[in-house]
């Protein structure tokens, strides 16, 4: 058993969660966390030294770090997709002095978790019958929308990034079409991460409902997604269970979609900040029947396990288990 300590990180484009986790097998151990704007510092390095600094951490006690990046990670570097920061592993390590800096897809880092989940962190949307040996896919919406897939080689797991969410939206219902032809008029071209997503929320109600809401939601704040969801589960406004409605299929279709590129026999798992909010509207059906509707392969999409990811520090865990794996 290694009781070494590492440095994590969970770097989004709205916020960044940093952690410090003991190398206990089989899971490791959290020991401190907190949360940071991403644009509040000038850099990931002010940042985490900061953190090290606000839990008392000196980074000569830390025997690597690991971040979880929501962007392409190419080489020792990555741009978050939806934010104009930049990580570098070599300067991270420079800058903090540590000897050991990876980084991995958002996503990526979240697969490495799904091994050590217990069951209290899952909640269970279909059961389905899991093959033990079979890849696992992941797929969460946030600030944006990742995707990653997990596989199982002999007894090591290997996780593999996807920029999948920028693939285009593929329309299923005429009020699909709508939206997608507004997003066409404003965006050029319509990708998934433009209707599964926080922003996501506010582009399908501004595209079925351009008149606004009777909630009267501000759709410029940052606060316009939750308004929507909160809306849309007392039932206060139309428009909003409208909105909700829509965002529920498309994100079970997704999976589905997911599922199949995958065949993901091992499960479909769903994380991201927005899905732990949102339980009730993804166990009302119509995000499962989104996600079976794919004749001829409804019979192994009803098969395939599908869970909600609860553990908000999931994608933390993740990369600390990675950092236990190499």
């Amino acid at each position: 058993m290694s009781m070494a300590n590492v440095l994590t990180g969970d770097v989004g484009g709205t916020s960044t969660r940093l952690g410090i986790f003991e190398l206990r097998t089989p899971r490791p151990a959290l020991v401190a966390t907190r949360t940071y704007g991403t644009r509040d510092f000038a850099s990931i390095e002010t940042m985490t030294v900061a953190f090290l600094r606000d839990v008392g951490v000196t980074p000569s006690s830390l025997s690597a770090a690991c971040f979880g990046v929501a962007g392409p990670v190419i080489g020792d570097a990555a741009t978050l997709t939806n934010a104009p920061v930049r990580l570098d592993a070599r300067a991270i390590a420079t800058s903090v002095g540590l000897a050991r800096v990876a980084l991995l897809n958002d996503l990526e880092a979240l697969a490495y978790a799904v091994p050590v989940l217990s069951a209290e962190e899952l909640l269970v949307l279909q059961d389905g019958r899991a093959d033990p040996s079979g890849p696992i896919a992941l797929i969460a919406a946030g600030t944006g929308l990742g995707e990653a897939m997990l596989h199982r080689i002999g007894e090591r797991v290997v996780a593999k990034a996807s920029e999948g969410g920028r693939a285009d939206f593929a329309a299923r219902t005429e009020r699909d079409i709508k939206v997608l032809r507004a997003l066409t008029r404003e965006c050029g071209r319509a990708a998934v991460e433009h209707v599964v997503s926080g922003p996501g929320l506010v582009n399908i109600h501004k595209a079925l409902h351009p008149e606004g809401c009777a909630a009267r939601i501000d759709m410029t704040a940052a606060t316009a997604p939750g308004a929507i969801a909160d809306s849309a589960t007392a039932r206060t406004c139309a428009a909003c269970v409208d909105t909700m409605e829509l965002f529920v299929e498309a994100y079970g279709a997704q999976a589905g979609n997911l599922a199949l590129r995958a065949v993901a026999t091992g499960g479909v798992y769903i994380g991201g900040g927005i899905a732990p909010k949102i339980r009730g509207w993804l166990q009302t059906g119509s995000f499962l029947a989104a996600f079976r509707a794919k004749t001829p392969f409804a019979p192994l999409l009803e098969s395939i396990p599908v869970k909600v990811i609860l553990n908000s520090e999931a994608g933390l865990l993740g990369a600390a288990h990675y950092c236990l794996l190499t």
